[in-house]
């Protein structure tokens, strides 16, 4: 469904290199999460796939065919987005913030509002918050109406930056669960960036671990919780391991 072919991208007039030479396949209804350390280039991979960001070289393919065949905007609406952020826009409604990507691709009015009340189900908000403007709403349920507002069109593919980063553990655990759900009964392809380990192992299929605009690592959660020969990378995917130890540790010392 997605395939980038010794994709690069450079800042600061190419002396900053974002991704260096990255190709990776994605196929079909895969959740596949993409970690590493800050700098480490994975948000700008995440928008070499819809093209908002141009790679300075390689190629981009979006279900086999070249991502720069179609216009740009025409390739996002293909394809969700949700980011840390959320971006609603703060002087529409709920409804009119979900529904703006078929509206924009000419939708009727009727389908329009059929697919605004399916998603709001979706995402387990009432309908009723269909008429409220999104500073009436909570960080969490906004980051519900920015995913509902990303699967509106019925894209086959979901990018999400840092999706649940802002919101607090239990909120982000429930959304977690929640996208997840979506990703299996829409038969998405998902691609998320994320800090949390522990997130991309309990939520994806698939994680690729990048360092300085490499990747370095890329397997099944398990397989790379076994080991891997770089010390950095097991470092790193250790990190759920000794979260778990400590929580144990805890639980007996309050046995005890």
């Amino acid at each position: 469904m997605i395939a980038l072919e010794g994709v690069s991208k450079t800042f600061d007039g190419g002396a900053s290199w974002a991704v260096r030479e990255v190709s990776l396949e994605v196929p079909a209804e895969t959740f596949l999460a993409v970690v590493g350390d800050s700098g480490s280039g994975k948000t700008t991979l995440l928008k070499t796939i819809n093209r908002l960001l141009e790679p300075d070289s390689g190629a981009v393919f979006i279900d086999g065919q070249p991502a720069g065949a179609l216009p740009a905007h025409e390739l996002r609406r293909r394809i969700g987005y949700v980011f840390q952020g959320i971006g609603l826009f703060p002087h529409m409604s709920i409804a009119e913030n979900i529904g703006i990507t078929p509206r924009l691709m000419g939708w009727r009015e009727e389908r329009i509002g059929a697919r605004v009340e399916e998603l709001i189900d979706l995402v387990s908000l009432p309908r009723a918050y269909l008429r409220r403007r999104p500073a009436e709403l909570s960080g969490g349920q906004r980051q519900r109406v920015g995913i509902a507002r990303a699967l509106a069109a019925r894209p086959g593919i979901l990018l999400m930056d840092e999706p649940f980063g802002a919101l607090d553990p239990i909120t982000r655990d429930a959304l977690g669960t929640e996208c997840r759900r979506l990703h299996e009964s829409m038969h998405l392809t998902t691609v998320m960036v994320t800090h949390d380990i522990l997130e991309a192992v309990l939520l994806a299929d698939r994680i690729v671990v990048m360092r300085q605009g490499r990747i370095v690592a890329d397997g099944e959660p398990h397989a790379l919780l076994a080991g891997h020969p770089d010390p950095a990378v097991r470092t790193l995917m250790d990190m759920p391991r000794r979260q778990a130890e400590r929580v144990r540790t805890l639980l007996q010392e309050r046995g005890a």
